[in-house]
C-alpha cells in the first residue's frame, strides 16, 4: 500500500538554515539548492501559463524563462510543466510544487515589502554601465537632488548586467540592440557615432572640410574588449564608409574606456569619434564640436530603461524613472537643436 504521508513529503521547502540567497529543496534521495530566481520563473509561468506573459512580468527574456524552467527541471529530476503551442500546463509534479512555492513567495515578498515600507529613508538603487553613470547620468543628479532631497540615491556602475531578479536593484539604464532588450524595457534615446574634437586643436591646424583631411590628426580610438555588436564603434568602419580605406592618421591613440577617449579629445590629444548623449554636456558648452556635421554612422544601440518588478509600486522608483526619461528627451532635444544649427550654419 503507497504510503500518502512519504507521497506528500516527497518535496518540503524551508527558508529555515538556508543562505539568505537560496531555498532549500529536500527529497529523500538528494538534498539540492535552488535560487529564488528559478522559483520566481516557474511560479510565474504556471500562473499565467504562458512563458511570454512569464517574461514581460519579471523583466526577463522568453529565453531566460525558458533556460530558468529547464534549470529547475532537472534539478529536480521531473517535468514541471507540458508544452503546447501558446501555452502550458502544470503537470502533476508542477502543481506539487505550486502549491509550496505560491504562498511562499507571497510570504517572502510581503517582509521584503514590509523590510521596505518601514525603511527610515527613502532610497533608489540605480544600475548602469560605468561611461553612462560618469557621463550622463552623474552630472544631472543634482536637478533630482534639489527637487527631491529626502531620497537616497546608490548608483552601481557595472559594465556587466546585474539581475534585477535576484538583487535589491531597482532600476537598470542598460545600452545595447533592440534584439538584446526585454519587451518591457523603454527607450531613453537612439545613438549615432560622430566625429569630434576641441576647439583648441583645431585651431591649430587648417581648417577639416572633408573627410580625408583627418590624415593630419591623431585619431583617438577604443580598445574593444566587448560584444561583437560592438565592432562598429571604430574609425576604420568609418572611413571605409567614406571610401577612404588607406587612410593612415598622424598617429593612434587607444584607450579601454569611453570616459578615456573623450577625455583625450578634450585635453586636444586628437579627434574621437563620440557618441552624442554621452557627450552632450561638452558640447553644449563648446569643449568639444562636431568635425564634419552630416558625416555621422548610424548606430543599432540604444539606451533603456528597465524597472524591477519588486519596484514597480515604489513611489519614489516611480518619480526617479520619470524623471530619467525627461532627462532624455532633454539631452535628444539638445543634440537636435545642435545639429540643426551646424547644418544651417
Amino acid at each position: 500500500m503507497r504510503n500518502s504521508h512519504a507521497s506528500s513529503g516527497q518535496l518540503k521547502l524551508s527558508l529555515i538554515d538556508c543562505p539568505s540567497t537560496t531555498v532549500c529543496v529536500m527529497s529523500t534521495f538528494r538534498t539540492r539548492s535552488l535560487s529564488v530566481g528559478p522559483l520566481r520563473a516557474f511560479e510565474a509561468t504556471a500562473r499565467l501559463s504562458n512563458f511570454s506573459a512569464a517574461a514581460e512580468e519579471l523583466a526577463l527574456t522568453q529565453s531566460a524563462i525558458s533556460r530558468q524552467i529547464q534549470g529547475l527541471e532537472s534539478a529536480l529530476g521531473q517535468r514541471l510543466f507540458l508544452r503546447h503551442s501558446r501555452s502550458v500546463e502544470l503537470t502533476r509534479a508542477g502543481i506539487q510544487l505550486m502549491q509550496v512555492v505560491s504562498p511562499m513567495l507571497l510570504q517572502l515578498d510581503n517582509a521584503v515589502h514590509d523590510i521596505r515600507t518601514t525603511s527610515v529613508r527613502r532610497s533608489i538603487s540605480v544600475t548602469t554601465f560605468a561611461s553612462l553613470a560618469s557621463m550622463w547620468l552623474i552630472p544631472r543628479l543634482a536637478q533630482f537632488q534639489t527637487r527631491h532631497p529626502d531620497i537616497d540615491i546608490r548608483i552601481n556602475a557595472n559594465d556587466k548586467p546585474m539581475d534585477l531578479m535576484n538583487t535589491d536593484i531597482d532600476i537598470a539604464i542598460r545600452y545595447g540592440p533592440a534584439a538584446t532588450m526585454p519587451e518591457f524595457a523603454q527607450k531613453l534615446f537612439g545613438e549615432q557615432l560622430m566625429p569630434v574634437a576641441s576647439p583648441a586643436l583645431l585651431e591649430k591646424e587648417p581648417p577639416i572640410y572633408q573627410a580625408s583631411d583627418l590624415t593630419r590628426f591623431a585619431l583617438i580610438e577604443h580598445n574593444l574588449e566587448g560584444p561583437t555588436y560592438l565592432d562598429w564603434m571604430n574609425w576604420r568602419l568609418w572611413l571605409n564608409g567614406h571610401s577612404l580605406h588607406k587612410l593612415q592618421p598622424k598617429r593612434w591613440l587607444y584607450f579601454n574606456y569611453t570616459y578615456q577617449c573623450v577625455q583625450a579629445a578634450l585635453d586636444g590629444l586628437g579627434l574621437v569619434l563620440a557618441r552624442p548623449p554621452l557627450i552632450a554636456e561638452s558640447l553644449a558648452r563648446g569643449d568639444l564640436v562636431e568635425v564634419l556635421p552630416g558625416h555621422r554612422n548610424e548606430s543599432p544601440m540604444g539606451y533603456w530603461l528597465l524597472i524591477s518588478p519588486h519596484s514597480k509600486t515604489c513611489e519614489e522608483v516611480m518619480m526617479f524613472s520619470q524623471w530619467l526619461t525627461e532627462q532624455a528627451a532633454d539631452t535628444e532635444m539638445s543634440l537636435t537643436a545642435k545639429t540643426t544649427v551646424k547644418k544651417n550654419g
